[in-house]
């Protein structure tokens, strides 16, 4: 029998769910802090998080514990303006990679600075997103687990506000999908976009152009699936260089402009998504997208870059657009994890409270970065301190002759890679300058 694919009537409320969820954003602020949260102060047991907040307590002195992480207020506003005034320069639409933090504050915060929507990975986390209200999803990756499929035939049919769209790389992927979606009884055509791979040897999407085709084919025989457009992930590409980078992102607008040109996009779509552009190279993905040709309909170029937010102090730090564009401006790194030290064996030997569980180490190890006086309470530079191993819940330090650290002291220091930053945090205090907390940044993974 065949799917009936048109629209189902809906309530004039879009965020009531037929089985009685509200599909609006749960109050984060009345949470309650308890043993749950890292770092927070034990006297804060049983207030919620908003009441928190409100006494603006001081990172240092208002019974925080060792260790905690902290997001700069600064330089999460001053990096949120920055990506919001790039994409409007380069008139590039923003869906900001949210596995990067996994909060919804956050998601909140850059919508509210003009991103399109929020990009995901895997069915959990767009589950997360629509539990706190996010309207737009781009699902970097081909959904083919029908348990997630029937999920989201129920979240598109109920809210016809909803705007959902995906990758699919294979033939198969396709089939999958389309039984999924039939056996779900799905009325909304699921939106998806054909992932060119970046080159032989990367990681998903489909590795010709040749292969594209019988995607899009593929797609065009299933009713639950509607084509709108091609993507990829330009960060795969081997051996990255601007070069390369460039080579591969003039495939991908080629691909939109010959399944254009070939009628593959139904009008009734009302725009093409092409789509790139992660936190290393979205100068590249700006320009070569800039000359995107006219097509049959408006073209959304969506750039997807997520780390930004919070940026870092190593990894993201070398290979961020803006040292190759200063003129465009420059993020700021925004987390700084403080630490006690807990032992000074040696002249040379120092020992902290954070460690793995605490730390991101992938791809570098903390930076150190500013000693807090245990005695006078002063802010000095670590000068001569180098972090050089993590054990799960200490960190080694190696300190120079004449390094001024002493047990007690307080260490800052800079991470790298925000993905594993945000994970190891549930409750993350926003902190200004002058140490005031002024919320509390809840994530979700």
């Amino acid at each position: 029998m065949p799917l009936d694919l048109e629209p189902e009537k809906h309530p004039e409320d879009p965020d009531t769910r037929p089985d009685g969820e509200a599909g609006v954003r749960p109050d984060l602020a009345d949470e309650c802090v308890d043993h749950r949260f890292k770092g927070l102060p034990p006297d804060a047991e049983g207030l919620t998080v908003g009441a928190l907040a409100a006494q603006r307590r001081n990172l240092f002195t208002g019974g925080f514990t060792t260790p905690v992480l902290a997001l700069s207020a600064e330089s999460v506003e001053h990096n949120l303006r920055l990506l919001e005034t790039y994409a409007e320069r380069h008139g590039l639409a923003f869906a900001p990679h949210g596995k990067t933090s996994m909060a919804p504050q956050l998601f909140d915060r850059q919508i509210e600075h003009g991103a399109w929507g929020i990009t995901a990975a895997v069915p959990h986390q767009a589950r997360v997103y629509r539990a706190h209200g996010i309207a737009r999803i781009f699902l970097a990756n081909e959904l083919v687990d029908a348990v997630a499929l029937r999920w989201l035939a129920g979240e598109l049919d109920a809210d016809p506000g909803f705007r959902f769209v995906c990758y699919v790389d294979s033939v198969r992927g396709v089939e999958l999908m389309d039984d999924a979606l039939r056996a779900a009884g799905a009325r909304r055509p699921v939106d998806v976009v054909v992932e060119l791979g970046a080159g032989d040897g990367a990681r998903t999407g489909a590795r010709t152009e040749a292969d594209c085709a019988a995607v899009a084919d593929a797609v065009a025989d299933a009713r639950t699936l509607r084509l709108v457009g091609v993507a990829g992930y330009e960060g795969e590409v081997p051996r990255a260089d601007q070069d390369r980078v460039r080579a591969w992102l003039r495939r991908l607008t080629a691909l939109a402009a010959a399944f254009d040109k070939a009628g593959r996009f139904d009008p009734a779509i009302g725009e093409i998504v092409v789509s790139a552009g992660g936190s290393a190279w979205f100068d590249t993905v700006a320009e070569v997208f800039a000359g995107l040709p006219d097509l049959s309909l408006p073209v959304l170029r969506l750039l997807r870059s997520g780390a930004y937010v919070s940026h870092d102090s190593g990894h993201y730090r070398t290979l961020t657009p803006f040292n190759r564009v200063p003129e465009e401006g420059a993020l700021e790194p925004a987390f700084r994890l403080w630490a006690q030290v807990v032992s000074r064996p040696t002249s040379e030997q120092a020992f902290t409270n954070a460690g793995k569980r605490d730390a991101a180490y992938d791809l570098h190890l903390p930076e150190a970065q500013v000693v807090r006086d245990a005695r006078t309470g002063e802010l000095r530079p670590a000068d001569g301190i180098t972090v050089t191993g993590l054990s799960d819940q200490h960190g080694w330090l190696r300190t120079e002759a004449g390094a001024d650290l002493e047990v007690g002291d307080w260490l800052g220091m800079g991470l790298s890679h925000p993905c594993t930053s945000f994970d190891k945090w549930q409750l993350i205090p926003l902190v200004e300058a002058d140490g005031t907390v002024v919320d509390y940044v809840r994530t979700f993974f």
